[in-house]
């Protein structure tokens, strides 16, 4: 076994760099249709909602096209 220049408390640490398993994980599943579908859905309804909060927050931002004109109520004297 060889030296390492750290001290190393276990010795099956100093030995794990070394290891290499040779037992490959299973493939993974092929998702269904209705996996693939639900899983476009949900990202075209993500994607509709960030378009909706775009198209209805935009006139909100935008101050140019309507100058707000503030009215003072409170000058009657009351």
């Amino acid at each position: 076994m060889f030296r390492r220049r750290e001290p190393v408390p276990f010795a099956f640490v100093a030995e794990a760099d070394r290891f290499r398993s040779n037992v490959t994980p299973p493939p993974r599943p092929r998702a269904s249709r209705t996996e693939i579908t639900g899983r476009t859905l949900m990202g075209l309804t993500i994607v509709a909602g960030f378009v909706g909060a775009l198209m209805f927050g935009m006139p909100a931002l935008d101050s140019q096209s309507h100058p707000t004109q503030q009215v003072q109520e409170a000058s009657n004297g009351r």
